[in-house]
């Protein structure tokens, strides 16, 4: 299982009195591909540049389109654009991808409507997601802090290991903090507006 695969399973076995944001684990799941691809070798940064390596396939058809998507030519992209342009609806299509390999499913109900809640199979790639996330493996402790999962231990920023994966999990953090801040101003416009019509 990949870094990206293991975020979605946890994301989506969270309560649902906590809900994940979509478009905060949408960029939090592009980081967790940025990662994989680093750590498998098809990827490596130059300064904060994204620089693809060999296409080899990974045997995630998912992570084999993150691959197939980085900038070929010069100059190549920024980890920052790079995770705004893969990130969007990347939790729908990882959601579908687990729904495919068995590993989702929907409530039984006469209607199935795409905005009911999903619920996690009993298998072992959830058991291995959940037992990750148990051991504070750094990566993605880091990464489902991101997404609003749980805390973000200084112990497990610090054992991170590597500029590469640390430019991408600080990018990860600037790009969901950003989405906060267009959330906010977007929440305070849509009141003004109510203010005017109701006066």
């Amino acid at each position: 299982m990949t870094t990206a695969r293991d975020l979605a399973l946890v994301a989506l076995g969270m309560p649902s009195d906590r809900p994940v944001a979509q478009g905060d684990l949408s960029l939090a799941l592009a980081g967790a591909e940025a990662v994989d691809l680093l750590e498998s070798g098809a990827l490596s940064l130059d300064g904060d540049r994204m620089m693809p390596g060999p296409r080899v396939a990974t045997g995630d058809r998912l992570l084999d389109q993150a691959h197939a998507s980085l900038t070929r030519r010069e100059p190549y992209e920024k980890v920052d654009e790079w995770l705004w342009r893969r990130g969007g609806e990347l939790a729908a299509a990882y959601i579908d991808d687990l729904e495919r390999a068995g590993l989702v499913t929907h409530p039984r109900g006469r209607f199935r409507l795409r905005s009911a809640r999903t619920v996690l199979a009993a298998s072992q790639a959830r058991r291995s997601a959940e037992e990750r996330r148990a051991s504070g493996e750094p990566v993605l402790a880091a990464l489902l802090a991101a997404a609003g999962i749980g805390e973000d231990p200084a112990e497990a920023r610090e054992s991170l290991t590597g500029d590469a994966v640390t430019t991408v999990l600080a990018a990860v953090g600037d790009a969901v903090t950003q989405l906060e801040a267009v959330r906010l101003r977007r929440d305070v416009e849509n009141a003004a507006f109510d203010n005017v019509w109701r006066g």
